[in-house]
């Protein structure tokens, strides 16, 4: 059996207690949002609130890549969030993760976070456009977002849910979760502006985030925007063909 666990050094003392959270994983533990493809629950430890997210069991052609040519989505989820924390990105606090596997295939694993309180997700942003403040928390989300460009960070996985906010009485702070897809090489033009394409459908928002994106970038802003919201039409586009192609696959069956 493949088994293999890693623990941050500032935790490995409660070791014992992680262990027993994995064990216990299935029948202990408040389930927190959606649990379509992976299982999220919450799990109290000592004054604060861990987060421990369960990778569904990969089909077999990934099961044999993750077991020998691949990192699984949980260690790449906590070497990444420990990256993100040394270049002092926000990030909930990496804990842990475990793998658990045969021989040969690779089976189930569990990445171990700091669950953090925030005030708002961007998904928000973009189903109320009246939200208070939402032209100045844009702008700081853009700013954060440039900053992660600069820090030479693409965030594959840069969608609606993914960003954390809180408020902080106007002092906005950001934090990435689902970290499993990310690069850390420098970034073109083009593929910095891409990375806005599956934020939102709203023009007004994309005028903004690319008004903002110029300011810190020094890009002209028409050349930004019409980046920004060609990206944003293609990113659609191919979302509602693969949503319609699997409806009619469904009607076939």
């Amino acid at each position: 059996m493949k088994n293999h666990i890693e623990i941050n050094s500032a935790f490995k003392n409660d070791s014992p207690f992680f262990n027993q959270i994995i064990l216990n994983y299935d029948v202990e533990g408040t389930p927190f949002g959606n649990q379509d493809r992976n299982s999220l629950k919450l799990f109290q430890f000592k004054d604060m609130t861990v987060n421990v997210k369960s990778f569904r069991i990969p089909n077999i052609i990934n099961q044999i890549a993750y077991r020998f040519f691949r990192k699984s989505k949980a260690q790449r989820s906590f070497e990444y969030a420990n990256k993100l924390t040394q270049l002092q990105i926000g990030t909930p606090q990496p804990i842990a993760y475990f793998e658990y596997g045969t021989p040969f295939l690779f089976k189930k694993s569990y990445y171990i976070s700091e669950h953090l309180p925030y005030d708002l997700t961007y998904r928000e942003l973009t189903t109320d456009l009246n939200y208070p403040n939402h032209e100045a928390i844009l702008r700081a989300f853009t700013r954060f977002t440039y900053n992660l460009h600069e820090n030479h960070i693409l965030f594959l996985d840069h969608s609606p849910g993914n960003t954390l906010i809180q408020l902080n009485n106007g002092d906005y702070k950001f934090y990435l979760v689902d970290l499993n897809r990310m690069n850390f090489e420098p970034i073109d033009f083009k593929t910095k502006i891409k990375n806005f394409s599956r934020l939102t459908i709203h023009k007004s928002m994309v005028e903004v985030m690319s008004d903002e994106y110029a300011k810190c970038s020094g890009y002209n802003y028409e050349t930004v925007f019409n980046l920004m919201w060609q990206s944003t039409q293609d990113f659609q586009e191919k979302f509602h063909r693969k949503k319609r192609l699997k409806k009619k696959m469904k009607f076939w069956k």
